[in-house]
């Protein structure tokens, strides 16, 4: 049985606000999309953190839901962990992006596919959106891309991103696995598990 980390709320409450100064003088996202199902909580609490004081105003999220390890309607025991499976995405072609600082988030960076997976298509649907408006207007609209993950497992990773894409890792971890609290049927049991893991 592999060793576990056990996060709880307070954990990544903590890493997220510690990450969103960072990300809010350099990056400055006016979206965050999340990647589902782990991206949704970092992103609704990052929005906390990142709203703009003057205005007020929160920043939008968009969701798409992708799956590395999930048991899928119509997938094999062969993707599963190989193939990054599409179960939700944005609105027609990237229209919703363009012209945006978008700030992707997801819980965990492990073998890096489902990031990789995400960034590639949604900078495919963005040069396609840009492809429809004047020549002389696609530089300006062209979308900002950056990632947040509240963990990056220190291990070697099956794809890269681009060097010229910000990343922001909110912790780095040792190879284990992680128990994040969304994903507990008994969270006083998943929080006595983490008192102890801190005590050791």
């Amino acid at each position: 049985m592999p060793e576990h980390i056990y996060a709880t709320y307070n954990d990544i409450h903590n890493i997220i606000a510690k990450s969103a100064a960072q990300i809010g003088s350099e990056f400055k996202p006016d979206m965050l999309i999340a990647i589902g199902g782990g991206g949704f909580f970092p992103a609704r609490v990052l929005r906390t953190f990142l709203k703009d004081p003057q205005s007020k105003r929160n920043i939008p999220i968009q969701a798409i839901g992708l799956s590395l390890y999930e048991h899928l309607p119509g997938t094999t025991e062969e993707q599963i962990g190989a193939e990054v499976i599409r179960t939700q995405w944005l609105g027609p072609e990237g229209q919703i992006l363009l012209g945006r600082r978008a700030l992707i988030v997801d819980e965990v960076d492990d073998s890096r596919k489902t990031l990789h997976y995400a960034l590639t298509e949604l900078q495919k649907d963005v040069e396609l959106a840009l492809t429809k408006l004047p020549e002389a207007e696609r530089e300006a609209n062209r979308t900002k891309f950056a990632v947040f993950v509240v963990h990056n497992k220190l291990k070697p990773k099956a794809a890269e991103l681009p060097a010229d894409i910000p990343y922001y890792p909110g912790a780095e971890v040792e190879d284990k696995w992680l128990d994040y609290p969304w994903e507990a049927i008994d969270i006083q049991e998943h929080d006595r598990l983490a008192a102890l893991q801190t005590k050791s």
